[in-house]
């Protein structure tokens, strides 16, 4: 049962919303841009709002910049305060790309950052950065948060940069090379990292847009390093228009902001959009695509992974089998981690993005429902604790936990990973609520 199908009480306001603002998604993906920093068109709190939320989740510092919008600028337009924000951060970070993301703020009293940037252009043919390094791409992506999610900013800034780089290569990359594109949602960087595994296994050449797996998980400085190393190369970004195929990971963008409908557009290449590769099912359809586009087979690494996975649901389906699930998170999330939760027997009796409800209505839904335990990002533990059932934490954000950025949710290890998480969740939920102290379950 969906949100959807509940009678709820009309109410004013979003009490506790499921969802996060829409220039976030943006900035997340631009740190998964190699040399790219983002520069929010709005006030400084838009800016120290989604690094407080990054940093707490990645564990990492967060470099966001601000075209800094005061009670003038709101009045008389961002203009100027762009202008100067895009020179200060060329000169203090010697970026190899500024994205820019728009703001409630900005959208709201109209500022046409298009044409501000044509201007700029204009205004500054060659502009360079320090050490006569050339001038920064700069890709705009528009994102009020009055309008979608943080999983909208994500998507709509991965159709930014693809629009803006994709084809500007200088031959580097041949047309004979077998090159695959992998665009994926909002994961963690466990799973940029085996996204990576998968296809260097395929021995192609790719590119695996955005990658964050470095430069929001990376090693310990020991000098403050304001861009880190890692992220997408942009002429790997370049590239893309000269792919044999598109994979996109996530939920299916309508065509004005879906880069792969882009590149099959202007560059016709085929592409394939489906679920994040959780659970057996889904992850059998992403080898299954690359096969297809690539023309080989599954390495047998994986096939031993997935029988991993089977013997691993064998062992477990009795602690979990006919259990009750409330899941919540981000729409690419949840659609698949559905249908991996309904493959190990659990029933979902609510299934809510941040697009239809709040977590106000979530739990006033679930304690007529009577769920064993609550899968979701952190946001979501005043719900479980109310129940009194455990929270299973994946997704985004968790702030209560160390390593939330590394939970492992995509292919057969991270299929197996997520199943044990569960199982070892409700095997403990029973202990604690024996009398008995026993230690063989």
């Amino acid at each position: 049962m969906t949100l959807t199908n509940v009678v709820r009480k009309s109410y004013v306001s979003t009490r506790n919303a499921c969802k996060l603002c829409s220039p976030l998604g943006a900035c997340m993906v631009m740190r998964g841009i190699e040399g790219c920093i983002p520069l929010i068109h709005g006030s400084q709190g838009c800016a120290t709002y989604i690094r407080r939320y990054g940093i707490s989740h990645f564990r990492e510092p967060i470099d966001i910049a601000s075209s800094n919008f005061v009670e003038a600028t709101a009045i008389f337009g961002g203009r100027e305060n762009l202008f100067r924000a895009i020179d200060n951060v060329t000169r203090q970070y010697q970026p190899t790309a500024i994205g820019i993301t728009s703001t409630c703020l900005s959208e709201t009293i109209g500022d046409n950052v298009p044409m501000y940037l044509h201007e700029y252009k204009t205004a500054r043919p060659n502009q360079n950065q320090p050490n006569n390094q050339p001038a920064p791409i700069i890709f705009y992506a528009s994102t009020p948060s009055y309008r979608g999610t943080h999983v909208d900013g994500y998507h709509e800034a991965i159709n930014a940069v693809v629009r803006a780089v994709a084809g500007n290569f200088d031959g580097e990359f041949p047309a004979s090379a077998k090159r695959v594109n992998l665009i994926t949602g909002f994961v963690s960087a466990a799973d940029l990292r085996e996204l990576h595994e998968v296809l260097l296994s395929y021995r192609i050449p790719y590119t695996l847009l955005p990658d964050y797996s470095e430069t929001l998980d990376g090693v310990a400085w020991e000098d403050y390093q304001k861009l880190p190393e890692g992220g997408t190369p942009i002429k790997n970004i370049a590239a893309m228009s000269n792919a044999i195929g598109t994979i996109y990971l996530g939920q299916n963008c309508d065509n004005n902001k879906n880069a792969a409908a882009y590149l099959r557009d202007q560059f016709d290449i085929p592409f394939a959009n489906i679920n994040f590769p959780i659970g057996i099912e889904n992850t059998d359809r992403f080898f299954e695509t690359i096969n297809a586009m690539t023309g080989q087979k599954t390495p047998a690494r994986w096939e031993y992974e997935r029988g991993r996975v089977i013997d691993a649901y064998f062992d477990g389906h009795k602690y979990c089998s006919r259990k009750r699930a409330v899941l919540y998170g981000d729409i690419d999330f949840v659609n698949a981690i559905k249908g991996f939760i309904e493959e190990i027997g659990v029933i979902p009796v609510i299934t809510a993005d941040g697009a239809d409800t709040d977590f106000a209505s979530i739990l006033e839904s679930a304690k007529e429902l009577k769920p064993d335990f609550v899968i979701g990002n952190s946001k979501g533990f005043y719900v479980a604790r109310e129940l009194k059932v455990p929270l299973v934490r994946c997704g985004f954000p968790i702030h209560d936990r160390i390593g939330g950025h590394r939970i492992l949710h995509v292919g057969y290890r991270g299929t197996l990973n997520l199943f044990e998480l569960i199982c070892n969740a409700l095997m403990e939920a029973n202990q604690n609520a024996s009398t008995s102290g026993w230690t063989y379950i």
